[in-house]
């Protein structure tokens, strides 16, 4: 019939499925253009709630006329009494107010490896970056068994509404995967998944004792690590300084001695290792760390997690020790207009360069990172292709 399509059904390398289901239940701030636009809408929704919290999520700052990071000064006016948390739309910064840092117990004088809480004339500003903002979140309780049921479920409507029928989630916990695996069996989750078990000691052990796990449904057989943070958020870890914070090269979110005996750990036990790494330094970094580990050719297939800055020099690692570069092509098109702010002129040559990647290790893995970006993979295809925006940006005459 005319106008209509038949496709077999998708498949998304690289997402959050299960923090998407969750995240329905917040309020979204995608789109918003200013942070008086952001006010507006916790304004409007104020009543909401997520277990006691005002949580909203998709915020970015690149996307505003003063694009300067918010402080926390109108949420405490706006909500003195109730804690908020505001999630940038990579998830790798939040915007706090008063009471949420009264209830974590957070001051001037606190610290965390791998994160910032960010001061303004010595005094927090209720900005979290990177671990920081999961200090945070970890004090805010966890839905009930029937709640997450519930977002797992409406994650699935919307997911097999855009062709979606198998994903990789990456990064879960052994409770949240335990529940995953239940409902196929009393037929209510029909979504083929791969979960990524994120990396700590405790699931590393139980997997040491209970090894990979395949059904009909659900595969688990490998560790999601975070080398980095995100380029937008300026928690990426460079080599040279950030092209519009020469002060700064961003940070690894773990000691490299932690990293490296996960990769062992992963190796040990014949577990895949999917890592997070976003900047040229913690690319470089990972790859040699795999390198060291898998020695040489391999068909452990093993992943970088979005391989986004890259140094001209380390693109040949993927190839020579059989790692796949996992990516997501509309983050190229969403980061486009202030990429190179971050990273400047020359190093924004080999940023993003799927192309390149797929020529050097001959695959790629494809996702979205949902909800960092939208669930329909037609988008991400047409990102890879065109190298363009939904609105068609940029045009071919653009210089």
């Amino acid at each position: 019939m005319k106008g209509q399509f038949v496709y077999p059904g998708f498949y998304d390398a690289h997402c959050h499925f299960y923090g998407y289901g969750v995240d329905l239940k917040k309020t979204w701030l995608i789109g918003t253009t200013s942070f008086d636009a952001i006010i507006d809408t916790l304004a409007k929704y104020q009543d909401r709630r997520f277990m006691g919290w005002v949580f909203g999520r998709g915020w970015d700052q690149n996307d505003w006329t003063d694009k300067s990071y918010p402080n926390k000064s109108k949420l405490d006016s706006l909500f003195p009494d109730v804690p908020v948390i505001l999630l940038r739309i990579d998830g790798h910064a939040a915007l706090v107010n008063q009471k949420a840092l009264d209830i974590c117990k957070v001051n001037e004088n606190s610290s965390v490896i791998g994160g910032q809480f960010i001061k303004q004339n010595g005094k927090l500003s209720g900005l979290l970056i990177d671990n920081a903002v999961d200090f945070v979140k970890l004090k805010i309780p966890t839905p009930g068994t029937p709640d997450l049921i519930e977002a797992l479920l409406a994650a699935q409507k919307n997911c097999f509404g855009v062709g979606l029928t198998n994903v990789t989630d990456a990064g879960l916990d052994i409770s949240t995967i335990l529940l995953i695996d239940s409902l196929p069996k009393a037929n209510q989750l029909k979504m083929r998944m791969n979960a990524m078990v994120s990396f700590t000691v405790d699931n590393l052990e139980y997997y040491r004792k209970n090894g990979k796990y395949h059904s009909d449904r659900l595969n688990v057989q490998s560790f999601k690590l975070y080398a980095d943070g995100a380029l937008g958020s300026r928690g990426a870890c460079l080599l040279h300084p950030y092209a519009d914070m020469p002060d700064h090269t961003g940070f690894l979110l773990s000691t490299v001695d932690s990293i490296i005996y996960a990769a062992q750990q992963a190796k040990e036990i014949g577990f895949q290792l999917n890592t997070h790494c976003i900047g040229d330094s913690a690319n470089r970094l990972l790859l040699k760390i795999y390198g060291e580990v898998l020695k040489g050719k391999n068909d452990l297939r093993w992943r970088i997690e979005h391989a986004q800055v890259l140094s001209p020099n380390d693109f040949s690692l993927f190839s020579q020790y059989s790692i796949i570069p996992s990516v997501q092509p509309t983050h190229a098109t969403s980061d486009m207009y202030w990429a190179k702010d971050r990273v400047g002129e020359e190093r924004i040559k080999t940023a993003y360069a799927y192309k390149k990647l797929l020529n050097e290790r001959g695959m790629i893995a494809a996702g979205s990172d949902f909800p960092v970006e939208a669930i329909n993979p037609l988008f991400g295809f047409y990102a890879a292709v065109s190298r363009k925006d939904q609105n068609n940006f940029p045009r071919m005459d653009s210089k």
